[in-house]
């Protein structure tokens, strides 16, 4: 693929992981344009189209569920193929939910750049898929909530088996365990205020019955 036929736009909120995939791609020979957040890829969209998006799921602002949503709510943007990339998301319900979301292919994370450049290039051989029939708002929002739901007891579990964990390690450790679990605390952040705002829009989108 050549600049001429459409760039890959990365949205990811690390920025090592970003800068790793954004080289692998520019190196490849792909036009490359990045955004840290779904909101930023919707602005980046709106300039010019991609030939394929590559997002992360867990992201602040607006995450990639929601990016995802949104494009294919609109029917300009609803044929974009797009691959999710996640290491918190990789349950087979939360790939499930991807997968209706017209999520093209979910990609665990740490990358491995062996299997994932082969699948790029062949998903842009293919060219856009067939147009995919969005889930209607309520249905997005429960799924949305119950995948939200089950992420945050998760990270609160695993934030309190690695706090216990902390006093045994020896000080050489405790830096890098530290970052990570700073990490953890950050994203279980990010899952509460997501779950506050989708259970909000969840009350608008549900139908109410009428009174007898």
């Amino acid at each position: 693929m050549d600049s001429q036929e459409g760039y890959l736009l990365v949205v990811e909120d690390i920025p090592d992981i970003l800068n790793l995939l954004e080289a692998t791609l520019k190196f490849k020979g792909h036009r490359v344009v990045t955004a840290r957040n779904g909101e930023e890829a919707l602005s980046a969209i709106v300039k010019e189209r991609p030939a394929l998006i590559i997002a992360d799921i867990l992201m602040p602002k607006m995450d990639g569920f929601s990016m995802v949503h949104r494009l294919r709510i609109n029917p300009e943007t609803r044929a974009i193929p797009v691959v999710f990339l996640s290491a918190t998301y990789i349950a087979p319900e939360d790939k499930a939910f991807a997968l209706s979301l017209g999520a093209t292919r979910f990609i665990e994370k740490p990358v491995d750049l062996g299997k994932f450049l082969p699948i790029i290039e062949r998903i842009l051989k293919q060219g856009m898929p067939a147009e995919i029939e969005p889930l209607d708002e309520h249905e997005f929002y429960e799924g949305y909530r119950k995948r939200l739901e089950s992420k945050l007891v998760q990270k609160t579990t695993q934030i309190a088996r690695d706090e216990r964990l902390i006093g045994n390690l020896s000080e050489a450790e405790k830096p890098a365990f530290r970052k990570s679990l700073q990490q953890a605390i950050s994203e279980r952040g990010e899952i509460q205020l997501l779950l506050v705002q989708v259970r909000e829009r969840l009350e608008k989108t549900t139908p109410r019955s009428n009174p007898h």
